[in-house]
């Protein structure tokens, strides 16, 4: 298999915008990405509130605009990108994270797929895992996806369902409409037929992710947030997540959807098949553990992969199915965020990122 480029810098808040621009230059994004086509900028709200390491950060975004922009892409066929889901709300998110100022500034336009566009029946030419299986009656997709360049923006964080969370996880929500809550229980190979369908439908795939805080515990949201200063990026979205996770201190080829995801050719999962250019990271170990210690969380584990699991269809796909998104959202918005998760926040906000996301 052919080896993969992954770029990896440390960053500081005073220089982050121009290493953005270092950096993509460096994982040789232009060849991957046409000029020509529109360019998506899928952004990652993973909650609606601010939470250091759950979301895109506004310098990401910004590093990103504005490294396009300098290289000749043109400002009307870049677009922020928006996904929504049952419990997060991406039209609260974006300006809680600061991405809506900086799609502003730079004049582009800004996307919210389920109230912008228009989703159709989409038929895989790869074969497919679990999703054909899942939905029966079709897959849909956004259209205006099909011919366009991508560009996922995700965090470095663990994640409750698939240990680590990157660049193919990102895809999970533009990809899939609201009832992908219904693929959680197999979301490895879940995350394998996006790739799969990805490389079919975009002129051009590439991902920048922001470690610059960085997330453990379980998440994507109720997280313990570092402070950790990287950033990378990579044309492969294996081979960024595979990174990513080495870089956290987990085995990548043990992640199953990355497993799969390199076995099936879809990009390169092995580190030692994979090319680190940048910053030495050989001796970077954060010691990150993936624990479902919420009750959230715990609940989640027992309907997935528990004994509740024969109830599965029965809770999540019937009318019964508003109860786990109310749960989700007092638990998450009324109890941890206010209890627990705002108090480090304000730790975050003393660090220079901290001051940093203060003052966009």
């Amino acid at each position: 298999m052919k080896r993969s480029k992954v770029s990896v810098l440390k960053t500081k808040p005073e220089t982050a915008l121009a290493d953005y621009g270092q950096l993509m230059r460096l994982a040789d994004y232009q060849n991957y990405l046409p000029k020509d086509k529109d360019t998506a900028l899928k952004i990652n709200i993973s909650w609606h509130h601010f939470y250091p390491a759950c979301s895109t950060t506004p310098w990401q975004l910004e590093g990103v605009i504005k490294t396009l922009l300098a290289d000749g892409y043109k400002r009307e066929l870049i677009h922020g990108c928006h996904n929504r889901t049952v419990v997060v709300s991406a039209t609260k998110g974006e300006l809680a994270n600061k991405h809506k100022p900086v799609i502003d500034k730079y004049g582009l336009r800004n996307v919210h797929l389920y109230k912008d566009e228009q989703w159709i029946k989409y038929e895989p030419q790869g074969k497919m895992l679990v999703l054909d299986q899942i939905f029966p009656d079709g897959i849909y997709i956004p259209k205006r996806f099909i011919g366009e360049n991508i560009i996922h923006l995700p965090t470095i964080k663990t994640h409750i369902f698939t240990t680590i969370t990157g660049a193919m996880k990102n895809a999970f929500g533009g990809l899939l409409h609201e009832k992908r809550h219904w693929t959680h229980s197999v979301i490895h190979e879940t995350l394998v037929d996006l790739l799969t369908i990805q490389k079919e439908i975009h002129s051009g795939l590439f991902a920048v992710m922001d470690g610059t805080f960085a997330g453990d515990g379980p998440g994507p949201r109720c997280m313990v947030p570092y402070v950790k200063d990287y950033i990378l990026a990579s044309n492969d979205q294996v081979a960024i997540d595979a990174i990513a996770a080495q870089m956290m201190g987990f085995d990548p080829m043990s992640l199953k959807f990355i497993r799969l995801a390199h076995e099936a050719g879809l990009g390169v999962g092995d580190p030692q098949e994979i090319e680190v250019v940048g910053e030495d990271i050989s001796k970077v170990n954060f010691h990150f553990q993936m624990e479902r210690t919420t009750f959230a969380s715990r609940g989640q584990e027992l309907i997935y992969w528990g004994p509740l699991k024969p109830l599965e269809n029965f809770l999540l796909r019937t009318v019964l199915a508003p109860w786990s998104y109310l749960a989700s959202i007092l638990y998450h918005d009324y109890y941890w965020y206010p209890c627990v998760g705002k108090e480090r926040v304000n730790e975050m906000l003393k660090t220079g990122w901290g001051q940093l996301f203060q003052s966009y």
